[in-house]
């Protein structure tokens, strides 16, 4: 019964504010009595929300997310180090990490600029074709970047890398300079720059990053000031008794 009740929450996505029974039970691969008993438990427990169109995420979700210790204390580490960032940038400013091959939004200040930028805390994107991502495979195990490989570079623009060595070539780069860069690699008309935060061993636990549109962003430009305010929370982390 876990397991149905963790694929009918895992049916819901960033795009997905409300779902029917209907769509609950074809996104679940689950017969439409049986989402209709779990979605009224989870109902009842504050997992789930009823609305006039269906069924939403419940509040319970969010005060259980903001409990997850690690997150939290990274998160409210980062703050202020994001806050400069966007006041020298003002540009969106995401803090991320890994979770299996892909990354995951934990913090975001937007842009008031007219151009947004498609991301949302708890969104996921694959590892290989974000600035964050790379970031934080560069100065991981090289295990890591088998597994993202032989799981696919599947292509999300016209600049994506799709090729092995090509990727492994772009993130011995990253090592070398301590930033990362996505030209229009995961989204069109959206570059970034990127920057690792490392733990005590010296491998990222996650990464910073300033994004905005192709017009007027140059990722270069970015790249030093991502990376001075990933040290600095860095050295902020590793100085923390529970680092």
């Amino acid at each position: 019964m876990l397991g149905k009740a963790f694929r009918v929450l895992d049916s819901f996505g960033p795009e997905t504010g409300t779902l029917s029974l209907g769509e609950i039970a074809r996104r679940a691969a689950l017969p439409k009595s049986t989402v209709h008993r779990i979605a009224g438990q989870l109902t009842q427990w504050g997992v789930l929300e009823r609305t006039e169109g269906g069924f939403r995420l419940g509040m319970r979700l969010f005060e259980w997310g903001s409990l997850v210790p690690h997150q939290r204390e990274l998160r409210e580490a980062a703050v202020p180090f994001m806050e400069d960032l966007y006041e020298s940038t003002h540009e969106t400013v995401h803090l991320g990490m890994l979770d299996g091959l892909e990354v995951i939004y934990v913090a975001k200040i937007a842009g008031h600029r007219g151009v947004s930028v498609p991301t949302s805390v708890g969104r996921r994107m694959p590892a290989y074709c974000t600035g964050l991502g790379k970031a934080i495979l560069a100065f991981s195990d090289p295990e890591l970047t088998d597994r993202v490989i032989s799981s696919g570079l599947h292509p999300r623009t016209a600049y994506t890398i799709v090729v092995s060595e090509v990727l492994r070539r772009e993130l011995a780069r990253v090592q070398t300079r301590g930033i990362a860069y996505d030209r229009e690699e995961s989204v069109l008309g959206v570059a970034c720059a990127a920057a690792p935060i490392r733990g005590q061993d010296g491998t990222a636990i996650a990464a910073l990053s300033v994004t905005g549109p192709t017009i007027r962003v140059e990722p270069e430009r970015l790249g030093p000031a991502v990376r001075t305010a990933a040290l600095g929370l860095t050295r902020v982390l590793r100085a923390a008794p529970a680092a």
